[in-house]
């Protein structure tokens, strides 16, 4: 700390820091900049080099920045709070990383072998769009072969209706759906068979 009479033009500054301890003061020159001042108070409180790092500074109810060289210009009997930010956590112990890794995980992905156009129009919908990943999944699930059959039964639905025949069609749609799933097993399939 630099006596009253070496320095020519300085200003008193209290230093109240958060936590039980009292307020101390502090002379220094009424012009300096942000990094000198944490230099000083960091040497005045005892701290070490990465305890400097986290030194956090309130001057007037600002927070100082960290810039290097912004300029502040004290006044006599200003107030300076000084925190000293806590360490955050290692990094396998926080929480929120490991929600954002199970939330990307849930996230729909387009497979790799997907062509560039099919890529391009995922892209489109999911960024420019912000499509949910749901409707983006049901989107493409489905093979090009079942779009040009939903196409068509939206372009025929209109004539069945025309011709009065619309329930007919939504029912026999319905019943075409389980006759053409019902001779299909999967590898893995659950099914009873008689034994001989």
């Amino acid at each position: 700390m630099a006596a009253a009479g070496d320095e020519p033009a300085t200003v008193e500054v209290t230093l109240r820091a958060v936590g039980p301890s009292r307020p101390t003061t502090l002379r220094l020159p009424p012009l300096l900049s942000v990094a000198e001042l944490r230099r000083r108070i960091a040497r005045d409180r005892h701290l070490a080099a990465t305890e400097e790092a986290r030194l956090r500074l309130v001057l007037r109810g600002r927070t100082l920045p960290h810039q290097d060289d912004a300029q502040l210009n004290l006044r006599d009997g200003d107030t300076l709070i000084v925190a000293v930010a806590p360490k955050p956590p290692a990094k396998h112990l926080r929480d929120d990383d490991d929600e954002e890794e199970e939330e990307e995980e849930l996230k729909f992905k387009i497979p790799q072998t997907t062509t560039w156009w099919k890529r391009k129009i995922f892209m489109f919908l999911r960024d420019k769009m912000r499509l949910p990943d749901i409707i983006l999944m049901v989107l493409f699930s489905l093979s090009m072969k079942a779009w040009i059959i939903i196409a068509m039964w939206f372009l025929f639905a209109p004539i069945a209706q025309k011709y009065g025949l619309g329930p007919l069609y939504i029912l026999g749609t319905g019943f075409l759906i389980i006759l053409l799933n019902l001779g299909r097993r999967q590898q893995g399939d659950v099914r009873s068979s008689t034994v001989a």
